[in-house]
């Protein structure tokens, strides 16, 4: 048992210097995990007794699957950029304007509603950076905007960018030994399954996130008489009623269409209804909440950094939210199997069979990947359908390949550092891969309590990394195979591992710098961490508990691993 920990302990440098250089050094990602893929490599060939060839060839796949990431992150990126060089989000912001007066009933129709069909579509920070702005627009101070913008960019993130840490992160992670215990037939099936056990925790929960952010909003933030968690709560019908707006439709897309569609679908049909409702007084609180005025507020409310703006546009609304309309529409026409369409673009792959001779295969289905059809060809579109002038056409597609830049360094080798982990356990010394080791060896810690202890790997994943669909890939089959050691439901535990990817998106220090950014704060990041930490705790714990509950509670689970 001895010799176990040690070899977990060696398992685990690659994860913990990259977990240390980032969180107490602050190195940022794009130059710690070259780093942390020199330590695994050399960990698996010294130790475990790996063959260089297989080394490399796990290295070329990793860089290789990260490519595929790499173009729905630029799709989604490309077409947020070009709305907002044409002028279509600004419109789409004064949309919101003038709907209730009360700041709760605005937070939620920003934040968590329009801020759930932008993670839907783009996903990757962007959600929080767009909402905040919005509410700052409003007249939300501008700390109070990033917090709350946060908070609710969380039970989306799950399927952020149609479904990329789904298919992205977990599929990375996991193709491998899915494909090697199940075959290629059933690898859509599992990746269904693996969305629709993210979807249930996060349905039961997250319906009553709106109703936790309205009472961050209201402790901190409100006129000293009336601060305190009763204001939020004196909004809870309203709350739980959109809560529930959003995450009906998002579980059942989830369970009917797939990874691809939940965070998207749930947030077109959960919008126009809590629209309505607003409008109408419909569980409205009758006492009206408003911040105090300018005057009073806080010094560390407002930062003295000018927040970044959209382009001024006069476009009608109909023609802003159009490029999204297609977007939808042709997701639906690419998904849905008896279209037709679905088995024609998944058909055209370019693929690398038995790389280097070490039985790994590699494919790029280039036309069916989100970030082609519809995210790029959307964005060409639009060019035209909103007469964009051709050097905003530049600015947009200049700025995508820049902000891809760092993504881009993370991406290649967190994906390679965690493929040659998972190949580890083909080696010259016969024994337990890397990821097998660790598992064994915290299962044999941390038992049957596994589940409370599985959101919380999942936040750390995102904290360090600043992403639901890294920490995936950096901890699916960590988690697998501890569920594998613990007798646990497979699919289950990588769902948990998916929902606290998504919590993490509320405290990853990416994140919250990117949000503060865009509402002009600088030197609070810190403050939003301690706060935000709260709801991303009870978030993680309640899952935690739900999912024990599921699992030891005697109801029958039935999952595909």
């Amino acid at each position: 048992m001895e010799n176990l920990y040690l070899m977990a302990l060696i398992a685990f440098a690659p994860i913990l210097f990259t977990i240390v250089m980032m969180t107490v050094f602050s190195w940022p990602a794009k130059k710690v995990m070259p780093f942390s893929w020199i330590i695994a490599a050399i960990i698996a060939y010294s130790v475990w007794g790996v063959e260089l060839k297989r080394v490399i060839a796990s290295t070329t796949f990793g860089f290789l699957s990260a490519f595929n990431i790499l173009i729905i992150i630029f799709g989604a990126i490309l077409i947020l950029n070009t709305m907002k060089k044409s002028g279509a989000m600004a419109s789409i912001n004064r949309g919101f304007y003038g709907i209730s007066p009360d700041r709760r009933i605005q937070a939620i129709i920003v934040g968590w509603m329009f801020g759930s069909f932008i993670e839907g579509a783009a996903g990757f920070g962007t959600p929080a950076a767009l909402a905040g702005p919005l509410m700052v627009g409003l007249g939300f101070p501008p700390l109070a905007a990033a917090m709350i913008a946060l908070v609710f960019d969380s039970t989306s993130v799950s399927f952020g960018a149609v479904g990329t840490p789904v298919i992205g992160g977990i599929g990375s992670a996991m193709k491998a030994t899915v494909l090697e215990k199940l075959g290629e037939g059933a690898w859509l099936q599992f990746l269904q399954e693996a969305g629709v056990w993210s979807a249930i925790p996060h349905a039961i929960v997250g319906s009553f996130l709106p109703l936790l952010a309205l009472c961050m909003l209201t402790a901190f933030f409100g006129p000293k008489e009336k601060r305190g968690i009763k204001y939020g709560l004196a909004a809870a019908p309203f709350a739980i009623f959109s809560g529930f707006a959003f995450t009906i439709p998002y579980t059942l897309t989830a369970l009917l269409l797939g990874p691809e569609f939940p965070a998207l679908v749930g947030a077109l049909i959960g919008l126009p209804i809590v629209l309505m409702a607003a409008k109408n007084g419909f569980l409205v609180p009758k006492d009206t909440w408003e911040f105090p005025e300018k005057s009073q507020w806080e010094s560390n409310w407002s930062g003295s950094v000018e927040a970044e703006k959209d382009e001024e546009s006069s476009m009608p609304l109909w023609l802003a939210w159009t490029p999204y309309v297609l977007i939808a529409v042709l997701l639906v026409i690419t998904r849905v199997p008896s279209l037709g369409l679905k088995g024609i673009l998944a058909a055209q792959k370019i693929t690398w069979t038995n790389i280097m001779g070490s039985g790994i295969d590699y494919s790029l289905p280039f036309l069916y990947l989100p970030g082609t059809i519809p995210f790029t060809l959307v964005a060409i579109i639009t060019i035209f359908l909103h007469k964009m002038p051709g050097e905003k056409v530049k600015e947009a597609w200049v700025g995508t390949f820049k902000q891809l830049t760092g993504a881009t360094i993370a991406l290649l080798f967190a994906v390679a550092m965690v493929q040659v982990m998972v190949q580890s356990a083909v080696n010259t010394n016969g024994i337990d891969g890397m990821m097998i080791t660790m598992s064994k060896a915290t299962a044999a810690i941390v038992g049957s309590a596994w589940p409370i202890v599985s959101p919380f790997v999942g936040i750390l994943g995102a904290f360090m990394s600043g992403s639901n669909t890294v920490s995936n890939i950096l901890f699916a089959s960590f988690q697998y195979e501890v569920a594998n050691q613990l007798a646990l439901p497979g699919m289950i535990i990588l769902g948990l591992q998916n929902v606290g990817g998504a919590i993490g998106n509320m405290v990853c220090v990416h994140n919250v710098v990117a949000a503060c950014a865009t509402v002009g704060l600088a030197g609070v990041e810190g403050v939003i961490i301690r706060r935000n930490f709260i709801p991303a705790a009870l978030y993680a714990v309640a899952v935690g508990l739900l999912a024990l509950v599921i699992i030891y509670g005697g109801f029958a689970v039935k999952t595909i691993l």
